[in-house]
């Protein structure tokens, strides 16, 4: 298949008939697909390449410098999760071997003051465990306001592709929860157990997912019917997938795609920087439409998916 591609620069320029097109055929895509190049999205190339430095260098750094910053329980959100900490699959119901990667996990830049649950404390508002590597916290937390920014932007363009107000989701996402993750994914061995992956068949659980991938590596598939279907990662491009939430909220006119990473043998290494989108704490996720949809608030509903995956 000739994967989509979607410009949104191109889209917010626009206006009259070709806007109503563009829209058009960003329904079209997260109806059929669920997954898009995302082009003209205006973030500098200097922050991606800073971005992409400090994680080579955390990834690059001694198992003493990880140690330091390991979660300090299974299903602490920030921090570096080891390898065999793991299995995406768990949130399908589907029980596999461990998955093979390692990671580094950061939250929100700051806690508002309104939540009344005491368990969004608890869970996605904990601190992130920062690393002695030079330049990494600044780096990094540069690095997620801009995907803050830019989540925004695709979600008023969401709005519109579902003919509604452009700021039709704005109180929901006033001060999302959103998680950044950078994945390595070690080379792998010449032999692999059974049913291992490097992320296991999963669905993501927010409004959706922005993925930087590794420039020209591959291993990141979509189900499409029984078929897996490589995602290309191109030059200066990011991959916007559909969450949960928003297929949710959509009663099932968007999909949010099933996909893995592939494991195979003798696999060379890795790495990909993941933007998880999801509206506030105590945001109500109800069908725009008539379905079978049963209404789900986001905080817990993420914090029950997290949990149902770690090892």
């Amino acid at each position: 298949m000739t994967f989509p591609r979607f410009n949104l620069s191109k889209f917010e320029n626009a206006s009259g008939a070709q806007r109503k097109q563009l829209s058009a055929s960003l329904d079209t895509i997260c109806s059929e697909t669920g997954f898009v190049i995302l082009e003209g999205h205006g973030v500098r190339e200097e922050m991606i390449e800073q971005q992409w430095s400090v994680i080579n260098d955390f990834f690059d750094a001694p198992s003493n410098v990880k140690e330091k910053v390991k979660v300090p329980y299974s299903g602490y959100p920030y921090g570096w999760i080891g390898p065999d900490q793991e299995a995406l699959a768990a949130s399908k119901g589907e029980l596999t071997p461990p998955d093979l990667k390692e990671s580094f996990n950061g939250g929100p830049l700051f806690v508002p003051e309104k939540i009344q649950d005491r368990s969004a404390y608890d869970f996605c508002y904990q601190p992130t465990l920062w690393p002695d590597v030079s330049d990494f916290q600044d780096v990094w937390e540069s690095y997620y306001a801009e995907m803050e920014k830019l989540a925004q932007r695709v979600m008023s363009a969401f709005a519109e592709a579902l003919g509604l107000e452009n700021s039709y989701f704005d109180s929901f996402i006033d001060h999302p929860i959103s998680a950044l993750r950078a994945l390595h994914y070690p080379a792998t061995k010449s032999s692999i157990l059974q049913k291992q992956q490097r992320a296991g068949a999963h669905t993501d659980y927010g409004s959706l997912t922005i993925l930087l991938p590794q420039e020209g590596t591959s291993g990141l598939q979509i189900k499409r019917g029984d078929e897996w279907i490589d995602v290309p990662a191109p030059k200066n491009c990011f991959v916007i997938n559909i969450g949960d939430l928003m297929e949710l909220w959509t009663g099932g006119r968007w999909v949010s795609t099933l996909h893995r990473v592939v494991a195979k043998p003798d696999q060379a290494a890795r790495k990909s920087i993941a933007y998880f989108h999801q509206p506030n704490w105590d945001a109500v996720i109800k069908p725009m439409q008539g379905s079978d949809y049963a209404e789900v608030t986001s905080g817990p509903y993420l914090m029950s998916k997290f949990k149902s995956t770690n090892l």
